[in-house]
């Protein structure tokens, strides 16, 4: 069924991790219910919505890293997880 995917073991991984952040969040929610606020972004976000703005950001930084220099993905992704967390804290 899925043999036209390509699930090399860093993709299984993303997805896996995209999966237990998911479920994290479901649980979490369901414990403490999120509370919309506003944060630098100018918006009212609750803690999901700044998870997938945050998201998105990592994705741009990673994009446009890959575009622009040749330097370690490490560093790419050490700048992507710092996006998120900064939305994710004070967004």
């Amino acid at each position: 069924m899925f043999e036209w995917m390509v699930w090399t073991p860093p993709t299984a991984l993303v997805f896996a991790g995209l999966a237990l952040l998911l479920v994290a969040m479901t649980v979490w929610g369901h414990f403490s219910p999120p509370v919309a606020r506003r944060g630098f972004l100018r918006v009212e976000t609750d803690r999901g919505d700044r998870l997938y703005i945050g998201l998105i950001g990592a994705a741009v930084v990673l994009v446009g890293w890959m575009a622009v220099t040749d330097l370690s993905m490490w560093l790419a992704l050490g700048c992507a997880v710092l996006v998120v967390v900064v939305i994710g804290i004070w967004g």
